[in-house]
């Protein structure tokens, strides 16, 4: 039976070491136990008395700090076991290598140590000195210390003194109600005459606690609180288990409600139920006298009705509800409180944990797979020369320049509602609705096109199109626009010239076609049916001015030649009764994708120019995701730039693409999805253990960027990762007992209803420093302090979500090219580079690690198993219990629980790999004259040019790596021979003190950092959805570029002081270089 000690329970004989501290020193010392000599010693060892005459006075020596190497709870910290206050203490985590250390500010010499132990005590310490923190002596080891009070002679001299724990007496750490040093002899006072002590009161002992059974209601004797709303409303009726009764304050922020137990008592499970009038944010906390309160829980969105609190791990005689913010005009109410002893059903046990597996090194490692043939060939050519291009596409809302205001300008009653009139500023009314997902998007929403050109075959003088649609219902014929009306007057959202020759044009429904097999056509001739659409000349049109307007000329039609740019707009018009045929009865009609086709080569993104944002292929050096890249945003969709698919993606892949994202999207405890309209997801739901940090990946990567950044005082940080460790007595790293690898911050019921188990972490605070740069601006660095509302860790690591976009490219670059930048010497500045390495957690060969903080993952289906199982709880096939967050030993001894399926993790996997990234902004958009640039795309092409000088000249790029070209055998072919810009080597680099951490994973030691990919970077405010909301560096405390620089150390220092130095001009070129990519 597994028993819980009584944590901080006072028997008689702790009353009677409390009653010794007001005596003289000489009663003291006859009363307590101690050690002698410098040797091992048992800690009840009797004090001996031979003191000389002449000996100098024993004095108490005060130590200026006292800090721990860990703490149980932020109240529990090292300052508590020095403070006189013999209510509260020093707790330790869950270790036995724990230790206390005290700061006298100056050497002394040290002849005696008295402690007041906690029941939780050493059973063996050690007792040591130094003069610099970081040497230390052994003055005194004391075996079989048996608790209570203990007085300690020893003969030192150091400036620090320091308890080091050996061994525990319990499952919990250590603790220490107070600890005093002494410099001097002892004065050992005559033996006083013996007065027979009075019978003391015992207080009520509940023994141990077995917490393998549920806890059993534990009822307060009173209820106190402050001035209630009136006299019929007071505190007593919250307990007095009634449940048409209630307590009521004034209408204060400030008001708070208390309960009173009679004695310390162990309390596990607390239960609110409000009425209306409830607490948005309100505090619990605990005390033993009614005066001196220690914080146990901070809740920043109380949500009124019925709100439980687990895992409390009180014992205490009071617990307090102490208000900070009311949810309403009216003060707090609340009908009944409950409470519960500790028991199975309330308090999370501790686990026996083991170390994660990392390779030594990398020899000997294995790539990853490659494939012969890709899942979906994309693009092939036949024996004539005939090239044929296939992609997908998806139903959109609205088209692609379509943003929230009309801009029609030069032409009779138009509409340009970009400038305000009187002021001539921009005007903003929103955004487009080009880039969002249409209600159940992920069902008969996606469809193929194939574009069958000969336009070099040789011998053909005049090229033809043949455009194939494959559908997953029946059809309307002639759903495809061609070439962008840029003459004609209303042409801004939209606006086409033709829409292709129907092959045959019969009138007839275009039947669903199967997909065709990779590399062969599904008609020997192309021609799939009488739908297929010909394209044989770039038509006629209105000839321009130099402003772009009409002047009254036609420029006739003419054959095709390579390198015609050809925009091509997909539309959805199903068939009469197809959709609900097939159990749809949701949208018909879609837009798509507005893609371009430039004949002779390909899909390519493209660039509104002049006239009136006709598109034209993007330049080569402007490809950050290579031909996947996200063409340019003219609808202002910015805030979903990080959720597009590849541009080149395949028929298939769309679909697979947006089945992953249903899953990305989907609360894996209700099924249901985050965006209104969307069917529930009944497969996947209830697939989440008790406690989880989110229910869905999009919580944590929100718009698939980073986590909030962590801005306020009290903010919770669920939507990040807390990485968590012990070090055992091998000197490993260790899951923590209680908490495993990662903190799980929330938790829910079987009925989805939220349960709070004391694992929060929030912003307890920021540690801030101002620097100068060397114009005279300030800088304002600021670093986040955390508190816990459980246990503080021995090792944590506060660690943000990371942007999803380009991710499958960074796996499809070949480790010999990554590799090959390791430096076995540093550059002149210092930059070297190492390699992380870890273990396929399915083959166990050693892989080159390219994901995570610090590049500990191997792959993108290694890296989302992880952040199903750590992040939200969810099993998978790779780690198919809970208890892998654990370690290897109780993952092996785990079983099998339900969990996401081997076809879900392949979903998720291909979208991660599938998403594109955004097109750097270096190029000037064709916005016409008198028009106002989306200020996304208000682009000043040579200071972007300038800004890359500089990145260059700082030596940004010795990390920062600019171009990679990714290998052949990816199993994606959008992922195959594409050169794309990540800036990132995908290696790790020591950052230097300042970001350090002492959490570590294989290489990676707490300096050590994997070069983060600045791709995307430049829409990471909008995606978050404001300035500063994207917080940069691996704990999101940079609220901006320039503070993330600054940051930099280690490795990067020369660069650092180079960014110092810049002038204005110089610095706001780099800046808007990084806002471009």
């Amino acid at each position: 039976m597994k028993k819980t000690p009584l944590r901080s329970g006072l028997n008689s004989g702790r009353l009677r070491h409390l009653s010794t501290h007001g005596l003289p020193l000489a009663l003291t010392l006859l009363l307590a136990a101690c050690g002698g000599g410098d040797s091992s010693s048992s800690g009840n060892t009797s004090l001996k008395s031979q003191v000389s005459a002449n000996a100098a006075a024993e004095v108490a020596l005060t130590p200026v700090s006292a800090t721990g190497s860990s703490s149980e709870r932020g109240d529990l910290n090292g300052a508590a076991a020095i403070d006189r206050n013999m209510n509260t203490r020093w707790g330790s985590g869950f270790s036995d290598t724990e230790y206390l250390t005290l700061d006298f500010g100056k050497s002394e010499q040290i002849s005696r140590v008295r402690i007041d132990w906690e029941n939780a005590h050493a059973t063996k310490y050690l007792l040591q000195v130094s003069d610099d923190n970081q040497n230390w002596t052994t003055i005194k080891t004391v075996d079989n210390s048996q608790g209570g009070t203990e007085d300690v002679l020893v003969n030192g001299q150091g400036r620090y003194l320091r308890m080091q724990g050996v061994a525990r007496s319990s499952q919990y750490g250590y603790s220490i109600f107070e600890i005093q040093a002494f410099s001097g002899t002892p004065v050992v006072a005559p033996d006083p005459t013996p007065e027979p002590d009075p019978d003391p009161v015992p207080l009520p002992d509940p023994g141990p606690i077995d917490t393998t059974k549920p806890g059993v209601p534990v009822k307060p004797v009173a209820a106190t609180s402050s001035t209630p709303e009136n006299g019929g409303l007071s505190a007593a009726l919250a307990i007095d288990g009634k449940a048409n009764t209630r307590w009521a304050s004034k209408s204060e922020d400030d008001a708070w409600i208390q309960f009173d137990f009679g004695v310390k008592t162990q309390v596990g499970y607390m239960k609110l139920l409000w009425e209306n009038s409830y607490g948005k944010q309100y505090k619990l906390r605990v005390s033993d006298d009614g005066v001196n309160w220690s914080q146990l829980r901070y809740i920043t969105n109380g949500k009124g009705g019925t709100e439980e609190f687990f895992n409390l791990g009180v014992n205490s005689r009071y617990i307090q509800l102490q208000g900070v913010q009311r949810a309403t005009q009216y003060g707090y109410s609340l009908f009944e409180v409950e409470f519960k002893s500790p028991g199975s059903d309330n308090t999370v046990p501790t686990a026996e944990t083991s170390a994660f597996r990392f390779p030594a090194s990398g020899n000997g490692w294995t790539p990853l797979p490659t494939y012969d043939e890709p899942l979906e060939t994309l693009q092939f050519t036949l024996a004539d020369g005939t090239l044929v291009t296939r992609f997908g596409v998806r139903g959109v809302g609205r088209h692609g320049r379509e943003r929230g205001e009309d801009w029609e300008v030069g032409f009779p009653g138009a509409i340009n509602q970009t400038i305000d009139p009187i002021t001539g500023m921009p005007v903003d009314k929103g955004p487009g609705n080009y880039l969002t997902f249409v209600p159940n998007y992920f069902q008969n929403r996606t469809w193929g096109i194939e574009v069958i050109d000969n336009s070099r075959v040789p011998g053909v003088t005049k090229p033809m199109l043949k455009v194939n649609e494959y559908m997953q219902t029946d059809n309307l014929a002639g759903g495809i626009a061609f070439f962008r009306a840029f003459d004609r007057p209303g042409a801004t959202g939209y606006g086409w010239m033709n829409n292709g020759e129907l092959a045959v044009n019969d009138g007839k429904v275009c039947k669903s076609t199967p997909y065709p097999a990779n590399g062969r056509l599904y008609s020997a001739n192309g021609i799939n049916s009488s739908c297929t659409l010909l394209i044989r000349d770039y038509p006629g049109h209105g000839d321009l001015d130099a402003e772009g307007y009409p002047n009254g000329k036609n420029v006739p039609a003419r054959p095709l030649v390579v390198g015609d740019a050809i925009e091509m707009s997909p539309s959805m018009f199903a068939a009469p009764g197809a959709m609900p045929a097939k159990g749809d009865n949701g949208g018909i009609r879609y837009y798509s994708t507005e893609m371009m086709y430039v004949v002779g080569q390909g899909l390519r993104p493209w660039v509104g120019v002049f006239p009136r944002l006709n598109s034209a292929p993007l330049p080569a050096e402007t490809l950050t995701g290579g031909l996947g890249s996200v063409s340019y945003d003219y609808a202002d969709n910015g805030s979903w730039m990080f959720q597009q698919p590849a541009t080149n993606i395949g028929m298939q892949n769309m679909q697979r693409f947006v089945e992953g994202r249903r899953l990305i999207h989907t609360n894996l405890t209700t099924g249901e999805h985050n965006e209104p309209g969307n069917d529930r997801f009944t497969r996947v739901a209830g697939l989440q253990g008790p406690r989880f940090n989110q229910s869905s990946c999009f919580a944590c990567h929100d718009g698939n960027g980073t986590s909030p950044a962590p801005l306020a005082v009290n903010q919770r940080l669920d939507k990040m990762s807390v990485r968590v460790a012990v070090t055992n007595a091998n000197g490993q790293q260790v899951p923590h007992p209680q908490y495993g690898t990662a903190i799980q911050m929330n938790g829910a019921a079987a009925n989805g209803a939220p349960q709070d188990w004391g694992t929060g972490v929030r912003v307890a605070g920021f540690e801030t420093s101002t620097v100068k740069l060397a114009d005279g601006t300030s800088v304002e660095l600021r670093k986040p302090t955390l508190a816990f509302d459980g246990p503080v860790p021995e090792n944590f690591s506060l660690r943000s979500a990371q942007r999803m976009v380009g991710v499958g490219l960074l796996e499809a670059v070949p480790e010999a090219d990554i590799l090959a930048r390791v430096r076995t010497t540093p550059d002149a500045d210092g930059v070297k580079g190492v390699a992380n390495f870890a273990y396929d957690p399915e083959t166990g060969a050693v892989r080159l690690g390219r994901f995570g903080w610090k590049a500990a993952k191997a792959s993108l289906r290694q890296q989302s198993a992880e952040a199903l199982l750590l992040d939200m709880s969810v099993t998978s096939p790779i780690y198919p219990n809970r208890a892998c967050a654990n370690g290897p030993v109780s993952c092996a001894a785990g079983g099998t629980q339900k969990g996401i399926s081997e076809a879900d993790l392949q979903s998720i996997t291909h979208y991660l790999e599938l998403l594109a990234v955004p097109a750097q902004r270096s190029v000037a958009s064709g916005f016409p004259k008198g028009v106002a640039p989306l200020p996304d795309l208000d682009v000043n092409p040579a200071q972007v040019n300038l800004g890359a000088q500089v990145f260059k000249s700082m030596n940004c790029a010795a990390c920062h790596t600019v171009e990679m070209k990714t290998g052949s055998g990816h199993l994606l072919a959008e992922l195959r021979n594409q050169t794309f810009r990540p800036y990132t080597d995908l290696l790790l680099h020591d950052m230097g003190p300042k970001l350090a951490d002492k959490f570590i994973e294989g290489q990676a030691k707490g300096s050590y950092w994997r070069t983060a990919p600045l791709m995307g970077i430049g829409y990471a405010d909008k995606v978050a959805g404001g300035t500063g909301k994207a917080g940069l560096l691996h704990d999101g405390r940079a609220r901006n570029v320039t503070e993330a620089i600054m940051w930099h150390g280690g490795e990067a220092e020369a660069s650092r002081q180079r960014f110092e130095k810049l002038s204005k001009a110089d610095r706001d070129a780099l800046l808007t270089f990084m806002k471009s990519l």
